[in-house]
């Protein structure tokens, strides 16, 4: 559990990112966060024994796969949610994470009327947080509703990843956290070159930009922490606890979230920001119990 929330705490640095380095195209953001990830991940390679070190064909290809679903395409479309409905609508819409999460990794036995507290608390966080932000975000706007849809596209596609990743985990209890992590980066970094070359700004008009070294500064946090530790610890999470008790985790990382866009906004969260945060962590704690 406490790998899971320190993964969660890593990838809410992520829905930050996009606001300060606003000048660069969300695809640069993307992609030069995940090559940096897979440049980390080929260095991790060789610190592993020789036999570990490099997957087989096999699973080398559901890597490849599973990096589309949780990293590449799932953090393009976060990021273009962002720019067009701010942080605190999209960072909700994950949130939603932990309920799909939870209803469609239910291990077996496990009692549906169990987890209602669990999912209540969720849900009314969820809600009444999308309260508070929807007349501040310009719900009214074109851009807002892009913005919206996209963020559930994130959704839909990190739930499917997280549930395939953790059946894949399970499955394959002989491979380590750490070197399906690094297969993980590898084939997440060879994506997003393609991702760069495909879509990405041209090499004269990146370096125009004013803050080149901000944003190669916020790549390398991204890539090494929000990416390749990150990823390392809910591998971990994913091999040790079921699916759904995961799925709660990932509360976390809306809750970090949040207090990193309050911290750059330079604000405290109204009143009912807290309750939600409350209601979010009391959620959590609800579904421990429950899968106890």
């Amino acid at each position: 559990m406490a790998a899971g929330l320190a993964a969660g705490a890593l990838w809410g640095l992520v829905f930050v990112a996009p606001r300060m380095v606003g000048n660069f195209g969300m695809v640069d953001i993307a992609a030069a966060r995940f090559v940096v990830f897979g440049a980390a991940s080929v260095l991790m390679v060789f610190t592993r024994p020789p036999a570990q070190r490099w997957p087989t064909m096999r699973q080398g290809w559901a890597a490849l796969a599973l990096s589309v679903l949780g990293f590449t395409g799932y953090y393009v479309l976060l990021a273009f949610a962002i720019q067009q409905a701010g942080t605190a609508v999209p960072s909700l819409v994950i949130g939603t994470i932990p309920v799909w999460m939870m209803l469609l990794g239910r291990p077996p036995g496990l009692r549906l009327r169990t987890l209602l507290p669990g999912l209540a608390l969720t849900a009314a966080g969820i809600a009444l947080m999308v309260a508070t932000a929807w007349p501040e975000s310009g719900a009214g706007a074109p851009s807002f509703g892009a913005g919206l849809l996209l963020a559930v596209l994130a959704m839909a596609s990190w739930t499917a990843f997280g549930l395939l990743n953790a059946a894949w985990l399970g499955r394959h209890s002989d491979v380590a956290a750490a070197d399906w992590a690094n297969w993980l980066g590898i084939a997440t970094g060879l994506g997003s070159l393609l991702l760069w070359w495909v879509a990405g700004s041209g090499v004269a008009a990146f370096s125009a930009q004013p803050n080149v070294l901000m944003f190669w500064l916020i790549a390398l946090a991204g890539g090494v922490g929000s990416s390749w530790l990150a990823t390392v610890l809910w591998n971990v999470a994913s091999q040790r606890l079921s699916a759904s008790l995961c799925g709660q985790l990932i509360v976390s990382e809306t809750l970090f979230a949040l207090l990193y866009s309050f911290a750059w906004d330079g604000r405290w969260p109204h009143v009912a920001e807290w309750a939600a945060a409350v209601l979010f962590v009391l959620g959590i704690l609800a579904s421990i119990k429950a899968h106890r």
